[in-house]
Formats: C-alpha cells, sequence, structure tokens
C-alpha cells in the first residue's frame, strides 16, 4: 500500500522549489497515482492531515515530499498543498 502514494510524493518533489503552494482536484490527484483515493480522503478531513509517522502511508508521501495539507474541501473535491521547508 505504501507505494500506492510515491507517485504523489514524486509529483510534489518534481515542482519548481519557488513554488510555494499547489491546488490539486481529487480528480488530479487520482490521475497522478493512477487510481482511486479511497472513501475516507473523501469523508474524512483527518485522512489529509499532516503526519511524519505512523500508519498513513498517504500523509507520509507529502510529508517526506516537503508539504503538508493546508487545505481541503470535501465538498469541492480538492486539496491545498504548501511547502514545509
Amino acid at each position: 500500500m505504501a507505494g500506492k502514494y510515491i507517485p504523489l510524493e514524486k509529483y510534489l518533489r518534481g515542482l519548481p522549489e519557488s513554488q510555494r503552494e499547489v491546488t490539486l482536484r481529487f480528480e488530479q490527484i487520482e490521475e497522478i497515482l493512477n487510481g482511486k483515493l479511497p472513501f475516507s480522503a473523501y469523508e474524512s478531513k483527518k485522512w489529509w492531515e499532516h503526519e511524519k509517522e505512523g500508519n498513513h502511508v498517504n500523509g507520509r508521501s507529502w510529508t517526506n515530499a516537503g508539504w503538508k495539507v493546508d487545505l481541503v474541501d470535501l465538498s469541492g473535491k480538492w486539496a491545498k498543498f504548501i511547502r514545509t521547508e
């Protein structure tokens, strides 16, 4: 399961260092992952929380890339990531 989110980590790492934020629709994230987000990503903001350790491999993918989720809109189906470094 951990490998599922590696494409998202690579995508975020590949953004220019000068770019401080990026907003992605859930659909765009699924295209990056080449797969569907779990139901909980659509239903719970907790799924999007910043985590350096623990069982949430999704959160480690953006954390490892130096990003965190700043805002998430479940009804609009988008997440805004900001650089942490």
